[in-house]
């Protein structure tokens, strides 16, 4: 089998993703020392990487698969392919400006800017996002129309509209207004920073969390497919799992068709008949919600209850289908 080429995140991401992985069944050793640690499985091999890289290192085939924000493969344009939202690393891409700025949003801003002749300064390390999210306002495309945005990065400039500048930061984003910028596009995952340094959120501009990403070609390749989706089938297995509790109970044979009407499940649950006369043992997997709204009825017709959190849940009809597309 051919060697899976695999990217793991540094920075925010780090400690959340060590715990998934080794939730899926790997064992990491040797992270905190290198930039290739070993991983408990001879087909694959690891490497770290920040995550504003990965998506673009997977475009181009140095890595195969690798998790990353959503945030970064929009960012980088990455021409990947997204197999699967992992579910952590929730944060959001917002407008933040100066508490002391009377304006509710961007668009505000922006009117108000473009009526008091003065330029608009953008401090922020998403560059293509922030350039997207001005041409696709209304208020930006009503004065400037498709004209680029001034792009002002220590390494080049391009754009040509100097009155709106989007300028790279290299860090510390929620330092710069009002001083240094009318407004800043940074993420966050509470918020707390930019309150602590005197900034209010105006707009969301994106929603992302950690995602398992893979190279087109890669996928293509019949061994490395095999490969991917091996890791695909586990890593889903985590994600299925966070959400579903699996129970045990004892159940007479009068309440059986009584809680079998009340049940959802995978596919169906599992029945076994007791030695004991006109019982039944019942185990099934549902989602946390459900139990919880079905616990009235299980408390009145079962007993026995066992309830317990699965480590992993793996859809492997659901893999199968997907991996023969």
């Amino acid at each position: 089998m051919s060697l899976i080429k695999l990217a793991l995140p540094k920075g925010s991401l780090e400690k959340a993703t060590y715990e998934f992985v080794e939730a899926s069944g790997y064992t990491i050793k040797g992270q905190s020392r290198t930039y290739r640690p070993i991983i408990n499985d001879n087909d694959i091999v690891v490497k770290i990487l920040r995550p504003q890289e990965i998506p673009k290192n997977i475009q181009e085939g140095t890595q195969d698969i690798g998790i990353s924000g959503e945030d970064w493969i929009k960012e980088n344009k990455a021409d990947v392919v997204n197999l699967l939202n992992l579910g952590y690393g929730k944060v959001r891409i917002v407008v933040a400006l100066s508490k002391s700025n009377k304006n509710k949003n961007f668009s505000a801003l922006l009117s108000n800017q473009i009526k008091n002749k003065k330029p608009l300064r953008i401090s922020t390390e998403y560059m293509n996002l922030a350039r997207e999210y001005l041409l696709n306002n209304e208020i930006y495309k009503k004065k400037y129309g498709k004209k680029m945005p001034l792009i002002t990065t220590p390494w080049f400039n391009s754009g040509t509209n100097k009155d709106v500048n989007i300028m790279f930061s290299f860090g510390a984003t929620e330092a710069k207004p009002p001083e240094e910028a009318d407004a800043i596009f940074d993420v966050i995952e509470t918020g707390s920073t930019l309150a602590q340094n005197n900034l209010k959120v105006t707009d969301v501009i994106m929603e992302s969390s950690a995602c398992l990403i893979a190279n087109k070609k890669a996928l293509k390749d019949p061994k490395k497919r095999q490969k991917i989706y091996d890791v695909l089938t586990l890593f889903k297995g985590v994600v299925e799992a966070k959400t579903r509790t699996h129970i045990f109970m004892n159940v007479k044979k009068e309440n059986l068709n009584r809680v079998l009407t009340v049940i959802p499940a995978l596919e169906s649950p599992t029945i076994s008949k007791l030695t004991k006369n006109n019982w039944y043992s019942l185990n099934t997997v549902i989602s946390q919600e459900k139990f919880i709204q079905i616990l009235p009825s299980l408390r009145k017709y079962a007993q026995g209850l066992i309830v317990h959190k699965p480590v992993q849940i793996l859809p492997l009809e659901k893999i199968h289908e997907e991996e023969g597309k």
